[in-house]
């Protein structure tokens, strides 16, 4: 079986590792797409998408895990039309793993199996507390994978997010 798991990672955090971690394990493979995936340098959307798949590539194979692809997903902000936007760049997948509300309820109204992954890691474990922290001199880089943390540096992403801040 064949699980998709949809998410901005914007960054990749523990949680998102954890989830993938806890799941490798009971399907062939993992689908990775990373939503949103024309956004960056925002606020919201500081990374590339580019970015983004280094941070979960670094990640997983830095785990030894090695059952996923990864897919670019961009948004077409038409929930009606969504879910066969992201079938038709994915492969077949069987089940949908995500904790977004808005994805779960999507995918099951098509007749998609889904899964509400756990939050792993603690309620502060969310992109939008990470990127408050890296910007307010904050405790970030203990909710992040090493290989993200290396990530974020090599491309100056603290800077840049404090620029958007700035803006």
């Amino acid at each position: 079986m064949i699980a998709l798991f949809i998410g901005r990672f914007q960054p990749f955090h523990k949680g998102h590792l954890e989830v993938v971690k806890r799941f490798s394990g009971e399907f062939d493979k993992i689908i990775i797409g990373i939503g949103s995936s024309q956004y960056s340098n925002t606020r919201e959307n500081p990374f590339t998408a580019d970015e983004r798949k280094e941070m979960i590539e670094r990640s997983l194979r830095g785990e030894g895990i090695d059952n996923f692809e990864i897919y670019f997903i961009p948004d077409i902000h038409d929930y009606s039309r969504w879910v066969e936007h992201v079938r038709s760049i994915v492969p077949r997948f069987d089940v949908v793993l995500a904790r977004n509300p808005i994805t779960l309820k999507l995918f099951k109204e098509k007749g998609f199996k889904v899964i509400r992954v756990p939050l792993f890691h603690g309620k502060n474990c969310k992109g939008r507390l990470i990127r408050k922290a890296m910007v307010s001199g904050g405790d970030w880089k203990s909710f992040l994978p090493k290989e993200v943390v290396r990530v974020i540096e090599e491309v100056k992403g603290v800077d840049r997010l404090r620029k958007l801040y700035m803006e």
